[in-house]
């Protein structure tokens, strides 16, 4: 672990941390409050990944939609316009959209071949954001002079490391370079999330052996055939048991890597202070 004690961190020039756990429980919140102290920076995991590693993926998904209106395609190939993504900081839907959902094409759903190629360039495009993170520590501080740093990871961080696995790349790189620290919910939270799910769905990323292993449960349990599955109706259906799939995996990467802080008290942060405080309490907990 990058500080072996509360004073360590306390004392610590230059604070670098990386949040992760389920998205809802106040990752960016945390993160967007202390960037706007002036004294952090803010690497969003999520945003890397759309503009530097999907970018060109969305914007020929785009295009390829708009070349089957005839008036589009004529202009599309003139020239004439420009079709890209809007993404931001606070505007990710560019990727949730293009991951897309599997199911009825009459529907919005995507083949499942399809579904699982974009799944696994996301795969791709997550882990080399998550490595980009030293990059962007020496970044910050070498271009605007930024002490202290903050890496906003998705909620699906868990997915694709093995938290068990002391050589595992990704965490050992992570842990390396900052506090990684756990945003934990409740069962209160589980329940809250998934209520929100429910009302808007949303397309998220998945680990490869989990999402066929839903998939096959999912055709079994509708007896539906591939292309007449609504596809809201699985990404509900998989989404609470993805809740408790990603559980335990967070947990060992806490106890293994880094510490936890619960999502109560990370809503409680109103400071740079307030934060310091609060981490300095979970590694004390941690190393006793």
């Amino acid at each position: 672990m990058l500080h072996t004690s509360a004073d360590d961190w306390r004392q610590a020039p230059k604070k670098r941390v990386l949040f992760f756990g389920m998205s809802g429980l106040g990752k960016t919140h945390v993160s967007n409050m202390l960037r706007d102290t002036g004294n952090w920076f803010h690497y969003s995991i999520d945003y890397r990944i759309g503009t530097r590693y999907m970018g060109e993926y969305i914007a020929d998904n785009a295009k390829a939609h708009a070349m089957q209106v005839p008036f589009l395609r004529d202009l599309l190939l003139s020239d004439s316009i420009y079709i890209g993504s809007n993404l931001s900081f606070h505007n990710l839907t560019p990727v949730s959209t293009y991951l897309g959902k599997p199911g009825n094409p009459d529907l919005g759903g995507l083949p499942w071949a399809e579904y699982t190629r974009r799944q696994e360039q996301f795969r791709q495009a997550e882990i080399s954001a998550l490595m980009d993170t030293r990059y962007f520590i020496d970044r910050a501080e070498a271009l605007y002079g930024y002490p202290n740093f903050i890496c906003d990871t998705g909620g699906s961080i868990c997915e694709w490391v093995d938290p068990d696995n002391p050589e595992d790349p990704v965490l050992k790189a992570l842990s390396q370079d900052t506090l990684m620290i756990w945003i934990e919910g409740n069962a209160a939270h589980t329940q809250e999330l998934i209520r929100r799910f429910n009302r808007a769905p949303k397309p998220m990323a998945y680990q490869p052996e989990f999402l066929a292993r839903c998939w096959a449960e999912y055709l079994a349990e509708t007896g539906r055939a591939e292309a007449e599955v609504d596809p809201d109706a699985f990404i509900r259906w998989t989404y609470g048991r993805a809740l408790a799939h990603r559980q335990p995996l967070y947990r060992k990467m806490a106890e293994n890597w880094g510490v936890s802080v619960t999502a109560e008290a990370i809503h409680s942060v109103a400071s740079a202070q307030d934060f310091d405080d609060l981490v300095a309490a979970a590694i004390a907990q941690k190393t006793g």
